[in-house]
């Protein structure tokens, strides 16, 4: 029986790293997770069990740190693209490089409402990413995002109207708690971009039009979201957003001899709706 490799990567994953830069009058942290995609010629890697073009993964990890310390950088994106390059001029049989990061955030102190120049609190579970796909003949493209912010609003949201079947228990609401935690990336339509300021202003964008939309469904906020970004930034050309339904329960309150008049609810974790988009330009 004959037997093709379709496809194949490899590389290393959940690189952790944590970079001090020390200015004279302050220091700033990067904490990032790092992963490396290679594809190219590792056909007899897997055949033959000749490891002659395989660099060793272990290797991917100590370049991660050691670019990190020789690079400056003031944004994800820029230890990615750095990443890239270096592996293509070091290694001839590599064709195609993906390079994913995550930013962890973390907020300066203030004490006495003063900034500390060393001193950091751990933020909520909001990410920053960035992904750099690079191939040896094209330029490298980046694409950023947004992972995990949390949000929720206490009116401004309904879900009525929608279709039913023998199955359909839930019952329609004009006002309900809507909370999700949206994850959003985006393509860029050129390279010439400041990408730390367009992830600051699509993060400004997202909370803006969370609180203020009129939400008749979790599918309807989210193209709202996605319409105002590409409204606002004219370099993003596309934006893909998921947002989790975080559902908080009406707790049935009768048993008590009490009403319940939307104060009073349960969150739970599972099971959750997905809603996930793609919007692009025209």
């Amino acid at each position: 029986m004959t037997v093709t490799l379709a496809s194949d990567n490899y590389g290393k994953q959940r690189v952790r790293l944590v970079k001090v830069t020390r200015h004279s009058d302050r220091h700033e942290i990067f904490d990032i997770v790092v992963g490396i995609r290679f594809e190219g010629e590792y056909a007899a890697v897997h055949s033959e069990g000749d490891n002659a073009r395989c660099l060793p993964t272990d290797t991917m990890k100590n370049t991660v740190y050691a670019l990190a310390k020789q690079e400056s950088f003031d944004e994800i994106e820029g230890l990615g693209f750095a990443l890239a390059k270096h592996f293509f001029r070091t290694t001839a049989h590599v064709s195609r490089i993906r390079i994913d990061l995550t930013e962890r955030r973390w907020n300066r102190l203030e004490v006495d409402g003063i900034p500390q120049p060393h001193a950091f609190a751990r933020g909520s579970g909001e990410e920053r990413v960035a992904t750099i796909s690079a191939s040896r003949d094209s330029t490298p493209e980046a694409q950023s995002g947004i992972r995990e912010l949390v949000v929720l609003k206490t009116t401004g949201s309904a879900f009525t109207g929608f279709f039913s079947d023998g199955y359909t228990t839930l019952g329609e609401t004009n006002d309900r708690i809507l909370a999700t935690a949206i994850s959003a990336t985006w393509k860029y339509g050129t390279s010439a971009v400041d990408y730390s300021s367009v992830v600051s202003v699509v993060r400004e964008t997202i909370l803006e039009t969370f609180a203020g939309h009129d939400s008749r469904s979790v599918q309807h906020t989210l193209y709202a979201v996605g319409q105002a970004v590409l409204n606002r930034r004219p370099e993003i050309v596309e934006i893909a957003l998921a947002m989790p339904n975080k559902h908080h329960l009406l707790v049935d309150l009768t048993p008590f001899a009490l009403e319940n008049q939307n104060e009073i609810f349960v969150p739970t974790e599972e099971p959750y709706g997905l809603i996930e988009a793609v919007l692009r330009r025209g």
